[in-house]
């Protein structure tokens, strides 16, 4: 969601009695501060009162907590603003937004932090925090893990984080463009694609050991991408285009479909999804990926209201990107990933403060009806290895 602009950082710790157990993990991020007074219109709450929360994924279904952190995080930005490394030892938050006080009126003001978690402790803590550009928000680690990159959609530019274990470091700062609202590595590492969110466009970064430089090559997409993926063998990627700049109004919209090969990436194809689509994620396996749209579902009221969000299931055979089906799911879905091995697809529900389940057999998405509880209102989510 993308209403505000985004925070400073609490990082009060840690509050959990569950031990740490083996990976696959799954990290999520609860905003508190966004909410509605008795007659459902907006205010903002006090800061203090948001968590990220691990849960062990060893049981599929019944999904275990790990550790509950005190940690400020933001729904403002696409929901992938933090992430696992890919050996499983770290964890990285971005706090994209706080509140402050104007004259007795509280607002969302930007923030410059990056919590930097220790997943290897028990149980896992917060061991330092990070100052990157303003308004941090979708970040990804190298496929090696010893590279991080965070949009900062403040000031426009890319954070390059060297990882050394547990200590985080910014080593170069990339200007790309105002509203840079999530940066994701290709697999083979070779490439980085960065999202102009207000400029309907892709940015390509080229990746070369440490350097990470933007050759003003740009690929241009359906209105407002806001979230991107890259298939594993680094050939396709999808963008999950909002519209009507990040927020519902009942037009369908879209997910742009780029091919990666060669020296010129460029679009090949908009497929038609949901009424904005926020979070997106693909199947470690490539075959299929899932857009998952709001539907209006935060805008009671409105002619476009819906009760629920979707999932919009999309079929991959090569380069040809297909809808094949959509599956309801909760109230104003935010974040989505797939399990590690591809089986399931956890679908965050924000207002409903929980999570849906879904079973993944090929190209075919049910949901299970199963749920489980976030620990508060689920903003962003992403899944370890």
């Amino acid at each position: 969601m993308l209403k505000y602009a985004a925070g400073a950082g609490l990082a009060l710790l840690a509050v959990t009695a569950a031990p740490t157990v083996a990976a696959p993990y799954m990290i999520v991020g609860n905003d508190e501060k966004p909410g509605t007074d008795a007659q459902g219109r907006p205010v903002i709450n006090p800061t203090g009162n948001d968590t990220v929360v691990i849960f062990d994924l060893a049981n599929p279904e019944e999904p275990k907590v790990v550790a509950t952190l005190k940690l400020e995080n933001s729904i403002v930005g696409p929901p992938v603003n933090l992430a696992i490394s890919p050996d499983n030892s770290i964890a990285l938050v971005a706090d994209s937004m706080t509140v402050t006080e104007d004259n007795g009126t509280r607002k969302l003001t930007p923030t410059d932090k990056l919590f930097v978690i220790d997943l290897k402790t028990n149980p896992p803590k917060l061991v330092q925090t990070v100052t990157v550009g303003k308004q941090p928000s979708g970040l990804s680690f190298s496929p090696k893990g010893d590279k991080v990159l965070v949009a900062n959609r403040g000031d426009g530019t890319v954070s390059v984080l060297k990882i050394d274990g547990t200590n985080v470091t910014q080593t170069a700062t990339v200007p790309v463009s105002p509203g840079v609202s999530h940066v994701e590595f290709t697999p083979d590492g070779k490439r980085a694609l960065a999202l102009k969110s207000p400029d309907n466009k892709i940015a390509v970064l080229d990746v070369d050991g440490d350097k990470v430089s933007y050759n003003k090559l740009d690929i241009p997409t359906y209105p407002f991408p806001y979230n991107i993926v890259v298939s594993p063998d680094s050939k396709l990627a999808l963008t999950a285009d909002n519209g009507n700049n990040g927020s519902s109004d009942g037009n369908l919209d879209a997910v742009t479909v780029i091919d990666l090969e060669g020296a010129h990436p460029h679009a090949i194809a908009h497929a038609t999804v949901g009424d904005a689509p926020e979070g997106l994620a693909m199947s470690p396996k490539g075959n299929v990926a899932a857009a998952l749209n709001v539907e209006g579902s935060n805008l009671k009221g409105q002619w476009f209201y819906h009760p629920n969000g979707s999932v919009t299931v999309l079929s991959i055979q090569g380069k040809t990107v297909t809808p094949v089906a959509a599956v309801e799911v909760g109230a104003f879905p935010e974040p989505i990933a797939f399990s590690p091995d591809g089986r399931y697809l956890y679908v965050g529900n924000y207002a409903d403060q929980d999570f849906s389940i879904l079973k993944v057999d090929g190209t075919t998405i049910t949901n299970t009806g199963k749920r489980f509880k976030a620990g508060g209102h689920p903003a962003s989510m992403r899944m370890g290895p």
